[in-house]
């Protein structure tokens, strides 16, 4: 460890026990740290974060061009390898620069994944790699398998691609063929400080179903519900509490992205069909208590759910309780949209 990273460790600890002493609950501490560590390795060099490899690789990036291309690639070029990125525009052919590959990442949109794996894979050296970014896990991994005799691993990076630092990331790692290249695979991404998660598909996809699938549905149907209510934004805006406030910056944040990202992340779940519908019969249930003004069945509800989150709940307090804090803090000088009187 440099001196000046050790001083930076010094200065946090010192910081958490002043934070303790103001009384502040762990979660909350935890999160300023958090925040903290961030803003330093943002502001680090590069040398502090990563340690270059002695051995490097040939690496082609499928998808270079895109978002998560573009950050992948910076991830190898920083640790040494040497990389090559191929794009729909690039002049030499991705299946070319796979035969000659140590790696090959696959980093393209869901609906061309399966194509692509199909055309490269054959190529690719028997001691090669082939590794994906795909955030569905069992049919990628079978069409990998399928297509190439190389060594194979899943992952699944759970972050964007406007991410300031690897450190503290989380990264799902699915095995598939390979035990040497799986090891290369997880030294690499923990080398830059992610966070490896190590599962099997099967259970990526069904988590991926209420992480990602419920989570998007569930802002999606909000989304459509206040546009087809009849009202403009600013009038619930004009009456916003706080945590309001903080579903409506959700739901905006969702809706002014691509819908040719969420969609065949919905779409293509093995799980999709089951929790939608799940969904859509708590939602007929909640409204059925509504409509029959059932406080009973509302006070069961309540207590039922709150069993399933068990402790979690006093973590939500704190942590969303923190949250809107700051939120308060940033927007108390917003202007409120006038309405009519």
């Amino acid at each position: 460890m440099s001196a000046d990273a050790s001083t930076a460790d010094e200065a946090l600890a010192r910081i958490r026990v002043e934070l303790e002493r103001l009384g502040l609950a762990s979660p909350t501490v935890d999160s300023i740290c958090a925040r903290v560590v961030d803003a330093r390795n943002q502001l680090a060099p590069t040398s502090l974060r990563t340690t270059r490899v002695t051995d490097p690789k040939r690496v082609v990036i499928l998808g270079a061009n895109g978002g998560m291309g573009r950050l992948f690639t910076r991830l190898f070029t920083d640790l040494g390898h040497i990389v090559v990125g191929v794009d729909v525009d690039s002049a030499l052919r991705a299946v070319d620069a796979a035969a000659v590959a140590d790696v090959v990442v696959v980093s393209v949109p869901i609906r061309e994944t399966e194509r692509v794996i199909r055309e490269v894979g054959p190529a690719m050296r028997d001691d090669a790699l082939l590794l994906d970014l795909t955030s569905l896990k069992s049919e990628p991994l079978a069409w990998m398998l399928e297509s190439t005799r190389a060594s194979v691993v899943g992952t699944h990076p759970m972050f964007g691609p406007g991410v300031h630092t690897f450190r503290g990331q989380r990264v799902v790692v699915c095995a598939g063929r390979g035990e040497a290249w799986l090891e290369w695979a997880v030294a690499t991404l923990e080398g830059v400080g992610l966070a490896v998660m190590r599962t099997d598909a099967l259970r990526h996809d069904r988590a991926m179903a209420l992480v990602q699938v419920l989570t998007h549905y569930q802002t999606q149907v909000l989304g459509l519900t206040l546009a087809r209510y009849g009202v403009s934004i600013d009038e619930p805006l004009a009456f916003t509490s706080p945590a309001y406030l903080l579903e409506l910056y959700v739901t905006a944040r969702h809706f002014a992205q691509a819908a040719s990202l969420y969609g065949p992340i919905e779409m293509m779940n093995p799980e999709t069909a089951k929790v939608t519908a799940t969904f859509q019969a708590a939602a007929a249930e909640v409204a059925t208590m509504l409509a029959n003004r059932d406080q009973a069945a509302f006070d069961a509800l309540f207590e039922d759910v709150s069993r399933f989150f068990g402790d979690f709940t006093k973590e939500a307090l704190d942590q969303s309780g923190f949250l809107i804090d700051r939120l308060v803090e940033l927007t108390s000088g917003r202007s409120v949209p006038a309405t009519d009187s």
